[in-house]
């Protein structure tokens, strides 16, 4: 996958650049523009079933298949504003996706969401993990910035739950409270995740779920009559 990522780390664009005879397999809802010979089908990727199990994970019913006959660009955008980065998988290990973050990928690249060992990760956080196996590349995007990490055999990093946007399937990772009672009710810290290497991790510098607490801090109380 061609890719040229602009306007990043606030507002990334993604451009991906798609040789005649090439695709390319898009979330639905984030095309942002196509240029040159493309073509859209729509499907949910397997069938009515499996589509019903992704827009469970998280993701869309639906996806968006953008092909060229004689090659073009789809340009594609997040719904919140931040990063996106490529990332390249070699078919011989996956990678775990948080659920708002795949945006698109070669359609080599198998995305799962009916994988049973994600289902209860972001607990609390409204998020799900998505499987991503297969050869190609993906482009995942989040909310802020994007930082990606290696870890080291038996090294050991711990992230609030709502910063993770990426990381592979070698990286063991365990879900716990931030602290006692006391520090999840007064501190502002509720779920964090262990992650211990070797392997990859990728995430973001913001929390949406913290946009979200914040946006509703601003609504009007609602008053009763």
């Amino acid at each position: 996958m061609q890719v040229d990522i602009h306007s990043g780390p606030s507002f990334a664009l993604g451009e991906i650049t798609l040789p005649p005879g090439g695709a390319v397999r898009v979330e639905a809802g984030a095309m942002a523009m196509t240029r040159g010979d493309v073509q859209m089908t729509t499907s949910t990727r397997g069938g009515f079933m499996k589509g019903l199990r992704r827009s469970l994970g998280g993701e869309s019913f639906f996806v968006n298949d953008y092909s060229s006959e004689r090659g073009g660009v789809v340009g594609v955008a997040a719904v919140l504003p931040g990063d996106m980065t490529r990332v390249a998988l070699e078919g011989s290990g996956a990678l775990l996706v948080q659920s708002g973050s795949w945006t698109a990928s070669d359609p080599g690249v198998e995305v799962d969401s009916t994988w049973g060992g994600g289902k209860s990760f972001f607990s609390g956080e409204g998020l799900l993990l998505l499987r991503c196996t297969g050869s190609g590349d993906l482009l995942v995007s989040s909310y802020g910035a994007i930082r990606p990490l290696e870890l080291a055999p038996g090294e050991v990093m711990t992230l609030d739950t709502g910063h993770v946007v990426a990381f592979d399937e070698s990286v063991q990772y365990a879900v716990r409270k931030a602290g006692g009672w006391k520090s999840t009710i007064l501190g502002g810290e509720g779920l964090v995740t262990d992650f211990t290497g070797p392997g990859r991790v990728w995430y973001q510098t913001r929390n949406s779920s913290d946009l979200v607490e914040w946006m509703v801090s601003k609504l009007p109380a609602q008053r009763s009559s």
